[in-house]
């Protein structure tokens, strides 16, 4: 089997590096990467990606020893159906690791090609670092590290404007972009860098909101020798991901000139206000998530798959998404039908096995942001309670128990929650029950009792959950 380099693929373009990518993990080299790469296929882009390795420690040495070349493979449902297909990835030239060589990272901002930044360094990873103040020095934050580079622009291209870059962060934080921005700016004056470079930050580079949405399992090592067989390459970094993805950036019109995603047939929105649709991911895919769990797991379900696929949970959460999350959105209804069709498709992907367990982490503080807001929503539109939440926000209560039907429920949530729950359980008046946790403001940041008729609902829910593990 054949090394995979750049010497044992035919037909290979070197093209100019336009984008400078911090990290090199499986979501950016399954997102992003697959992104540009089929734009070079498909549209006049014609760019290549330079990575940066964010921390110490990371794939550098395994990417450039197969000079920048990976397989993505896609993996699932899509509009009903199962797909696979495979795509070598051509695009990625290749990691800089500033831990070995600042100089060589910082060189980097020489390059006139380029047009682009983008990074995934966790959520954590846009954040300030005030221990980093001496620019001499490799600083330890990402947005330390991002605005020495562009300082070094700066500098290198006399203030140039039309040096200036677009930043694209893909990190999981509300309005990721200006919270870049702002940091950056916080070193510029930690720095005491001049008023200029201020000027041009603000002027001359754009720093876009973003939301992504792909489900990237990444190194598929239970099935890596039959890939390798079918690709015909030793690729040691195989990235495995879903077909379905959203990538909505929020920014000037500048850079969906620059970035031509839609004319690749992308699903890359570019929008002035990206909350309706991170509003919507948020309620539709997690809220359906978080819904499902405690429901589903009480019914002797055990997978996200087998759970859509069950004649009695399958409804429910379909129901729930159809008649009781999509009423309280505001996005066109037609395209919240799209998402949530493509949301069932993904909930029955055969090759990802999703345990209700590992979703039912803080599944309180998960509520109250996911599927709370839907079912306040509901009852301020339709002038009643919903009846699938209502069945939920129940079923997450005597989740939260312990144990049903003799056996452990997967209770992960912080001590202080675990234990308060085994204190109300105590009683077996299911109207204190309730009672206690709805008017719980520490939960739900307000009091639930006051919402009409829930306390009786939830109640009474309760109750036949409780009927049910007794027979």
């Amino acid at each position: 089997m054949k090394t995979l380099n750049r010497q044992h693929v035919e037909g290979l373009t070197e093209r100019p590096v336009k984008v400078l990518q911090f990290g090199e993990g499986n979501f950016l080299r399954g997102f992003v990467d697959w992104i540009i790469d089929t734009m070079n296929e498909k549209t006049d882009f014609n760019g290549d990606v330079q990575l940066v390795q964010p921390i110490q420690h990371g794939l550098g040495k395994m990417i450039n020893d197969q000079e920048g070349l990976y397989h993505v493979q896609l993996s699932g449902i899509q509009q009903g159906e199962a797909k696979e297909e495979t795509r070598l990835i051509t695009c990625v030239r290749g990691v800089v690791n500033p831990y070995e060589s600042y100089e060589a990272y910082l060189k980097l901002a020489e390059n006139p090609d380029l047009r682009f930044v983008v990074s995934n360094t966790t959520e954590a990873g846009i954040a300030y670092n005030p221990q980093d103040d001496d620019r001499e020095k490799l600083p330890s934050s990402f947005p330390g590290k991002l605005t020495a580079l562009l300082y070094s622009r700066f500098d290198i291209f006399n203030g140039d404007n039309s040096k200036g870059l677009h930043i694209i962060p893909c990190e999981l934080i509300d309005k990721n972009g200006a919270k870049l921005k702002e940091i950056i700016l916080q070193y510029a004056a930690l720095w005491q860098l001049p008023n200029g470079f201020i000027q041009w930050i603000n002027e001359a580079n754009t720093f876009s909101n973003t939301l992504v949405d792909r489900i990237v399992p990444g190194f598929p090592k239970e099935t890596i020798k039959e890939i390798q067989e079918n690709i015909g390459f030793e690729d040691n970094l195989v990235v495995k991901a879903e077909p379905f993805h959203l990538w909505v950036i929020e920014g000037p019109d500048a850079v969906k000139a620059e970035f031509p995603a839609e004319e690749a047939g992308l699903d890359v929105k570019f929008v002035k206000d990206q909350s309706p649709y991170r509003t919507r991911k948020v309620r539709i895919l997690n809220g359906a998530h978080t819904s499902l769990v405690p429901v589903a797991y009480l019914h002797g379900l055990r997978t996200v798959r087998e759970s859509v696929e069950d004649p009695v949970i399958g409804p429910f959460l379909n129901e729930t998404i159809q008649g009781e999350i999509i009423p309280t959105l505001d996005l066109p209804k037609e395209e919240l039908e799209q998402f949530a069709n493509d949301v069932m498709d993904r909930f029955k992907n055969p090759f990802v096995k999703h345990l209700l367990s590992s979703i039912a982490l803080n599944s309180i503080s998960k509520f109250k942001v996911r599927v709370l807001p839907s079912l306040l929503e509901y009852v301020d539109r339709k002038g009643q309670l919903p009846p699938n939440l209502v069945r939920s926000l129940a079923a997450l209560i005597v989740f939260y128990k312990g144990s049903y039907n003799g056996e452990a429920t997967p209770v992960q949530d912080d001590e202080e929650i675990v234990n308060y729950f085994k204190t109300i359980w105590e009683s077996d008046d299911v109207d204190q029950v309730a009672n206690e946790v709805l008017k719980n403001i520490n939960f739900w940041d307000t009091d639930l009792t006051k919402v009409e008729s829930l306390q009786a609902a939830v109640a009474e829910q309760l109750s036949q959950l409780v009927d049910k593990e007794k027979v």
